[in-house]
């Protein structure tokens, strides 16, 4: 008799699980079925009273019976309180999805990639260097002397006083990573430099105190000025498009001998000329020469067997060029708008 109680008791359990669909229903299933004044608990009461010989079984049976009632209470509290929180989350169904905005490199990160790459390809390594240097490994070793005026106060930020033996800086460029592969290291040297560069500027459109640079340097047996040339015209198609034309100029530098510039025609206004470009018909794009056999001495290179190139070229710069960008203060602004442009 008991057994059938429960077992017909089991079945409209199961019967009444459908009927479960929201906070009330749910409440009104477990006042009936499992709170304490509910069928099960009466059946638990009941039992007291079974005949000793079946008890066993009953108490079994009221057990299972009890586990599922409460799983079911359970299953069904959690699908209510999900759906729930799905309404709270999503109450309009007719909005547009999110828009999550996926971050891109900043453009000088995109440029010092690229530039890595095209030299990457035919053979150069990549030095990263320090960012503050000693005054010999920034000035001495590159064969400017300590009257040269880039080396005043003025012109570069020390980190140290007057007074002491060994004065550190935070690098003018990123050359003292050139001698410093060369310090360890036997010729062949082939090596690109990039890295942030520090010079105590006024802020302009044109200038700040912090600025990256690459610089390379080739060093072997019997290199020569035409191999520097043939190098940078290759960066220079790479990097500007295929079609561009290249020239150079004489300049000077302490640590190349010969020194040029090196020129691309203006793609702004076709090379007939224009205020960007100073009505020339050309943009300057880099310094470079062959190294100064001083330099050499400096590492321990002997000038009478091995010669070298060098050269180096200002990222911002760069790209106010390829890009047309009016001012270089707005590549560390932040602005969205503006950064938005080169993703």
């Amino acid at each position: 008799m008991m057994l059938d109680k429960i077992e017909e008791l089991r079945s409209k359990v199961l019967n009444i699980v459908d009927n479960i669909k929201d906070e009330k229903t749910l409440e009104e299933y477990r006042l009936i079925y499992l709170s304490r004044k509910g069928l099960i608990s009466e059946l638990f009461e009941n039992l007291k009273a079974v005949d000793k010989s079946i008890k066993a079984q009953v108490g079994k049976a009221l057990n299972e019976l009890k586990i599922t009632a409460q799983n079911i209470y359970d299953t069904k509290k959690s699908i209510i309180e999900d759906s729930a929180k799905t309404q709270e989350t999503i109450s309009d169904y007719t909005l547009p999805g999110r828009v999550f905005n996926i971050g891109s490199k900043h453009l000088i990160t995109q440029a010092l990639e690229d530039i890595t790459k095209i030299f990457e390809r035919i053979g150069f390594k990549v030095y990263e260097g320090f960012e503050i240097e000693d005054e010999y490994h920034n000035f001495d070793a590159l064969n400017t002397p300590d009257y040269h005026p880039s080396r005043d106060m003025q012109d570069t930020f020390y980190l140290n006083s007057e007074g002491k033996d060994k004065r550190y800086l935070l690098r003018t460029q990123t050359s003292p990573g050139q001698i410093r592969v060369m310090e360890n290291q036997k010729p062949p040297v082939r090596v690109i430099v990039p890295g942030k560069c520090y010079r105590n500027e006024a802020i302009s459109s044109r200038s700040l105190s912090m600025f990256h640079q690459v610089e390379g340097l080739y060093v072997d047996k019997k290199v020569t000025f035409r191999e520097l040339k043939g190098t940078l015209d290759y960066f220079a198609k790479e990097f500007f498009g295929k079609d561009i034309r290249t020239r150079m100029r004489p300049s000077f530098f302490p640590f190349t001998e010969p020194s040029a510039e090196m020129d691309v025609e203006c793609f702004l206004c076709n090379n007939k000329g224009c205020r960007i470009c100073k009505y020339t018909g050309w943009l300057e794009i880099l310094g470079c020469g062959m190294v100064d056999p001083n330099v050499f001495d400096f590492v321990g290179y002997d000038p009478e067997v091995y010669t070298g190139y060098a050269f180096g070229m200002g990222i911002e710069r760069t790209l106010l060029i390829r890009h047309r960008i009016p001012d270089i203060r707005m590549f560390y602004e932040n602005d969205i708008r503006f950064l938005n442009q080169f993703k």
